[in-house]
């Protein structure tokens, strides 16, 4: 199999050329370190970056290139009380190596759509099939969690159900994911107050206040 090149790479070629749109003159980029997928296309890449700054000087020099993904928050509402749960997943994560509660997400491949990856993680991570019409973006600006050493940018989703609580509970302690990416997950169904308590990444949090700001203005 071979090994796709870092330049050759859909994000790096993003990555780059957001950075020449933005007035920076790139004049190398070497690579410290790339992680390739079982399919031989870069998954990520660690990159030491020389680029001057339009306003002059250098910016700093480091960047982990990782690309687009998804978060969708999914909320269900029981049809007889009219009771608000979130659907949620849990898994353990490289970050501290403890079990991380998050929303269903994903990363984006160079040919599929935010929306397509929205719709697709939704399935593999909690087993409810939607459909493209039921998730809705939250936002209009693309959001990058961590600018200064890292290209990721994040597209915020939500799906709004309503169905029988006992329909809303049978997705819950469901074990999910994708064996061959290392995927270990498990569904948790909780209360939005709960969500709150228990997630404790940037992304997930900001998914919850700009669902919650969305749904006040409505």
């Amino acid at each position: 199999m071979q090994k796709e090149s870092l330049q050759d790479a859909h994000k790096f070629k993003v990555w780059k050329s957001n950075l020449v749109a933005n007035g920076l003159i790139v004049n190398k980029v070497e690579e410290l370190y790339v992680k390739h997928r079982h399919n031989g296309e870069v998954l990520f890449a660690l990159v030491n970056v020389d680029a001057t700054q339009p306003e002059g000087g250098k910016i700093p020099p480091i960047c982990f290139i990782k690309g687009s993904a998804v978060s969708v928050l999914i909320c269900m509402e029981a049809e007889e009380t009219g009771e608000k749960f979130l659907l949620l997943v849990k898994q353990r994560r490289i970050c501290d190596g403890s079990i991380i509660y998050e929303h269903a997400a994903g990363m984006i491949d160079k040919d599929d759509s935010p929306l397509a990856v929205a719709v697709r993680e939704v399935e593999e991570e909690t087993g409810l099939k939607v459909s493209e019409e039921q998730v809705k973006l939250l936002h209009t600006n693309i959001i990058y969690p961590s600018t200064g050493t890292c290209d990721e940018a994040i597209y915020l989703f939500y799906c709004e159900l309503k169905m029988p609580k006992n329909d809303i509970f049978a997705f819950n302690n469901q074990s999910t994911g994708v064996a061959s990416e290392h995927e270990q997950i498990e569904t948790c169904v909780v209360s939005i107050p709960e969500a709150l308590s228990l997630i404790t990444n940037t992304n997930g949090l900001l998914n919850i206040y700009m669902y919650l700001a969305h749904v006040a203005k409505h």
